[in-house]
């Protein structure tokens, strides 16, 4: 194993590694203006959303590693506190990609990445029009992390409205994950699409799992049962009693074998399928 201490290697390469282990990151999508008015678009995937009530995002522009400069949306959003955040699909990667030149100071990046200005309603910058959702915030604190270059510089921004495409709402006027599109990012030139990786795992905070220690060493020591299986398998809240183990052993149409593997290997096939219990039942058959 690589075992690394950041003390003694470059700091670019320390970035690429972070980025890298530290992936797929949402992308902040950040609209500033100057203290003169004039609009700065650029996007940030040291982001996320940390809080509800009230409701808070933080993004991160770091200090320029080469020359140790600072971005221009830091320096709007000291001037001026506020900021809208837009979100990133698929529709406009290339374009928020773009966005990202370092052109000099006063450039519109809107204009160069062929994004409309939409005006915001609280808050003075303007919002990507394309983007599926849009938050403007104002800024409620800045924490600098350091003074070197690679140093992130936390803007803590609270959500004072928001804005989201109707085409991208299911019928119960929530988010569909599928709609949005979202895209995230990793490290080099590196991007996900989401919705390509959705996979869905029930939540255990409705339910008290037994527990991957509870299940029998027979099985937890499996050699073909993964991590994952286990975890699915101690996820339930009971198992299947004797009575109905031996009912299902008079009417199921499974073979149960003698080889513990073999069995193993069928309790598997329906762990991919979701079945859990039947899974259980081949498990504990005898």
């Amino acid at each position: 194993m690589l075992s690394i201490d950041p003390k003694e290697i470059p700091t670019a390469k320390l970035h690429a590694y972070l980025l890298g282990a530290v992936a797929p990151r949402p992308i902040a999508f950040a609209s500033t203006v100057d203290a003169e008015g004039n609009p700065n678009l650029s996007p940030y995937s040291f982001f996320n959303v940390f809080s509800s009530n009230p409701p808070i995002m933080i993004f991160s522009p770091a200090r320029r590693v080469r020359d140790n400069t600072t971005k221009h949306t830091l320096e709007n959003a000291l001037a001026t506190k506020e900021v809208v955040i837009n979100v990133v699909n698929h529709a406009i990667v290339q374009q928020m990609s773009l966005s990202s030149t370092e052109y000099a100071k006063g450039v519109n990046e809107f204009e160069k990445a062929g994004l409309t200005m939409l005006p915001s309603e609280k808050v003075k910058p303007f919002r990507v029009a394309e983007s599926p959702a849009q938050f403007e915030c104002i800024v409620k604190e800045v924490v600098a992390l350091g003074n070197e270059g690679g140093a992130g510089n936390l803007i803590i921004c609270e959500v004072v409205k928001i804005h989201i495409h109707d085409e991208v709402l299911n019928e119960r006027g929530t988010i569909d994950h599928y709609k949005i599109d979202l895209v995230a990012r990793a490290g080099g030139s590196f991007y996900s699409r989401a919705r390509d990786g959705f996979f869905e795992i029930p939540k255990p905070i409705a339910t008290l799992g037994i527990g991957v220690d509870q299940i029998p060493a027979e099985i937890r020591n499996s050699k073909v049962l993964t991590g994952n299986d286990l975890g699915i398998l101690g996820n339930v809240e009971k198992l299947p009693t004797a009575e109905e183990i031996k009912e299902f052993t008079k009417t199921t149409e499974i073979e149960i074998s003698d080889s513990i593997e073999t069995n193993h290997k069928a309790a598997k096939e329906f762990l991919e399928r979701g079945d859990v219990m039947t899974a259980w039942k081949i498990l504990l058959a005898k």
